[in-house]
């Protein structure tokens, strides 16, 4: 009996034994590393040409870059080129009308970009308002109102009518406030307030005139 007893015993150690045997084994074995999970980009794909288009990034490699190219044009070509430093960077469209491709890329051995991400990218033809009174005395403050692509460039400005496209004078950029107050000459005339687009592929382009008499 007392043997039975014994070889009973020694049977039930055994057997919990096998039981814990596949849950050690798994516990032993090294667990599967995973894999880094892939960038994304998005970004509207219309917006009027000139304009700042910002870009929304995830998990974006050291060294990426954003890129506005023509859609054949290869990896090494580019319009725009910026690095970004935030996850939801800006960047300026081409200023001329267009079909265009926005791209996260980076820089391979021996500074070769390589293409990651692609997005198509439609330029529509930019235009731009200009409000402010007709007459202003002369040297007094001119209330201006300009609104168009707001590029970093754009400019309002006030100038002679017959001046060159890139001519200076009193301006403000709409792209850091739309309403600015500029001061008017001290010499009467007629004058020409302009919205002028400064973009890539559309240099000094005026947008939009306003007749303006000094008195």
């Amino acid at each position: 009996m007392r043997t039975r007893r014994l070889l009973l015993a020694r049977l039930a150690v055994a057997g919990f034994a096998a039981l814990l045997a596949p849950g050690l084994a798994g516990a032993q074995q090294p667990r599967a590393s995973r894999t880094p999970a892939a960038p994304s980009l998005s970004a509207s794909r219309s917006v009027m040409a000139g304009s700042m288009l910002s870009v929304f990034l995830s998990r974006m490699p050291a060294g990426a870059r954003l890129a506005i190219a023509r859609p054949n044009d290869p990896a090494a070509s580019a319009i725009v080129v910026v690095e970004p430093t935030t996850s939801v960077p800006s960047l300026q469209t081409p200023g001329e009308t267009g079909n265009y491709e926005l791209r996260l890329t980076v820089q391979k051995d021996g500074g070769v970009p390589e293409i990651l991400l692609r997005q198509p990218l439609a330029t529509t033809t930019p235009s731009a308002t200009l409000a402010a009174p007709v007459r202003v005395g002369r040297a007094q403050g001119l209330p201006v109102r300009g609104i168009g692509p707001n590029g970093e460039q754009d400019r309002v400005v006030l100038v002679a009518p017959d001046a060159p496209a890139d001519a200076t004078g009193p301006s403000f950029y709409p792209s850091e406030n739309v309403e600015a107050t500029l001061e008017a000459p001290d010499q009467p005339g007629i004058y020409e307030l302009r919205y002028v687009m400064d973009a890539p592929l559309a240099a000094h382009r005026i947008l939009a005139r306003r007749q303006i008499t000094v008195e």
